[in-house]
């Protein structure tokens, strides 16, 4: 072929091609972008709102995410903390859109404000805005304590900076969902965690963590630490099991040739509200506590052993306790912390307290005990002075109860009540021998009743009557209250109001006599300290001495309350 046939040959095949193109590929048209109306979208993907970074170094990294769009085009995006430009960007691949990473190295001890804004070319301008901080390494707050891992956004072990390894997918609650910080472990189908036993094995061993359990699947393992096998000899194993309904938290424990078995106690389903989890186990005994209440107790052969123990599972039963059905847990888990011994009531529920600090719940409250094993008052945080050896009832109208011994009383300061108007509320179940006794009361020393105020119990084996005495400064009021059955089978609710005016008594919830009027309000001259379970120190005349009767849920109040909201405490408390 001559070059010349080759020439049209060439001439053809691009025409041809020409043609295929633009019949197959629509062609390209401009587009009028139409007019700017919105200024740039921020996003800060991280940090988070309230992020807490916290490495064992004085400096930390943050690797900053956002995320800049504009319904036109984008002329600049910056990036600042604390007031100072760390970068910004002036070029884009995607004139509308910005997705970048910065990582800034130099993160200080203390608060954070990151700021990124956007311009478009009309020169609109957004503003997002995150406030973060970093903390100084993790100092162990309670004795023995040698694990803590709070889930805020990771699987971090904070004493030991180590990362939990993450089996499947579990996740994270979110701040809304999260107990304490700004984030909580959610569990996830065929996921958990395994941390190394390395540094936790002890003979004495407690565990403390807050939870709220998903009923579905209806068991699961909990935490565990337990050898390869169905050997329960070693180790531990804390799991759950019940219905859509109510849960059951049990243990069970290894201690070496032998296992202890713990069927603790139950927890409402679907969980709606954190419940606190501790379990303590020593060389005598394993213990499981639900809000900081002994759920059950059992006596064990011996300490625990950790012999084939490599790690410990965190939201499920994997990977070794896996039978009976105890597998993944969906449920959601905050502040999880490990302890070198056995745990005392008390100190569970100072941790209790310092996680989830007690909110008031009603109007004017100022006052709460609530007798769980200890004499605390969670307002102020501050413990009653006892006198003698008052004691503890298991069974409480909620949780335990003080339980009155002969001689025997706590004292507290009546700062938070002091004022024209006071209320106090309780639950009450007498012990009618003796046969009168004072129940609370802020006197004067000698028969000096103008100051002050009494409330007290006389009567029979089978009917004691509620009384009340306030002082008025030059005077003195009484309201004879009414009548509740001895022996006490039942628990009575006992209120008592004041206001400048008149002074009432009601039992479950019922007013038991027309007010009684004052002469003036009450008088708190000298009467700084109030008693409970007794008249003693100062009105112990009459035979108005220490009660052997049961106490519970015990408020005040710098208010007079109405009887509605009297009926509104007793119903929440039924």
């Amino acid at each position: 072929m001559n070059m010349k046939g080759l020439k049209y040959i060439l001439i053809m095949t691009v025409t041809i091609l020409l043609a295929s193109c633009n019949e197959w590929i629509d062609p390209i048209s401009y587009v009028e972008p139409g007019p700017d109306q919105s200024a740039p979208v921020v996003t800060i993907k991280y940090p988070a709102e309230g992020t807490a970074i916290q490495v064992p170094t004085l400096l930390a990294s943050v690797n900053i995410q956002i995320e800049v769009t504009d319904d036109i085009e984008l002329k600049s995006v910056s990036i600042s903390m604390d007031g100072t430009q760390l970068t910004s960007y002036s070029t884009f691949k995607d004139y509308r859109r910005l997705v970048a990473e910065y990582l800034y190295d130099h993160v200080t001890n203390g608060s954070h404000t990151l700021t990124v804004t956007g311009t478009d070319l009309q020169n609109k301008t957004t503003t997002a805005t995150v406030h973060f901080t970093k903390k100084p390494p993790y100092t162990p707050l309670y004795d023995g304590e040698i694990f803590y891992m709070p889930f805020d956004g990771d699987y971090v072990e904070k004493i030991s900076f180590k990362e939990a390894t993450k089996v499947g997918t579990p996740g994270f609650t979110g701040e809304a969902g999260a107990l304490k910080g700004v984030n909580a472990y959610k569990g996830a189908a065929n996921a958990y965690l395994t941390f190394p036993v390395a540094g936790l094995t002890s003979g004495e061993f407690s565990a403390a963590f807050w939870y709220k359990v998903n009923a579905s699947p209806d068991r699961s393992g909990i935490l565990n630490a337990s050898p390869s096998g169905e050997d329960r000899t070693k180790g531990f194993r804390l799991f759950r099991e019940g219905s859509a309904t109510s849960q059951q938290i049990k243990l069970n424990v290894g201690t070496g040739s032998a296992e202890t078995w713990n069927d603790g106690g139950f927890v409402v389903a679907p969980g709606t509200e954190w419940v606190h989890i501790a379990f303590t186990v020593s060389s005598t005994k394993c213990v499981i506590y639900i809000n900081g209440v002994v759920a059950r107790e059992a006596a064990s052969s011996g300490p625990m052993d950790w012999t084939g123990c490599s790690v410990i599972g965190i939201g499920s039963g994997a990977p070794n306790f896996t039978y009976w059905g105890h597998l993944s847990d969906l449920s959601s888990y905050d502040e999880l912390r490990m302890f070198n011994k056995a745990l005392t009531q008390a100190e569970i529920q100072n941790i209790m307290q310092n996680d989830k600090p007690y909110v008031p719940k009603y109007n004017g409250e100022v006052f709460y005990m609530p007798f769980e094993g200890n004499y605390k008052e969670l307002v102020s945080k501050t413990e009653a002075t006892k006198v003698g050896t008052p004691g503890f009832s298991a069974t409480g109208k909620v949780g335990q109860a003080y339980a009155g011994a002969t001689d025997s009383y706590i004292t507290f300061p009546t700062t938070a009540i002091k004022g024209n108007a006071w209320s106090v509320v309780f639950w009450y179940k007498v012990n009618a021998s003796p046969d009168r006794s004072g129940i609370i009361n802020s006197s004067l020393t000698g028969e000096d009743r103008t100051k002050g105020f009494r409330i007290f119990r006389e009567g029979s084996a089978t009917s004691q009557q509620v009384k009340l005495n306030v002082g008025t400064g030059s005077a003195e009021t009484w309201n004879d209250g009414g009548f509740i059955t001895a022996p006490a089978t039942e628990w009575t609710h006992v209120a008592i109001t004041v206001s400048a005016t008149a002074c009432s008594i009601y039992l479950n919830g019922v007013l038991t006599r027309p007010a009684s009027a004052l002469a003036a309000p009450t008088d708190w001259t000298g009467c700084n300290v109030m008693s409970i379970g007794s008249g003693a120190p100062n009105f112990i005349y009459w035979g108005h001495s220490f009660d052997l009767s049961l106490y519970d849920e015990l408020r005040m109040f710098n208010k007079e309350l109405s009887q509605a909201e009297i009926q509104a405490i007793i119903n929440n408390e039924k």
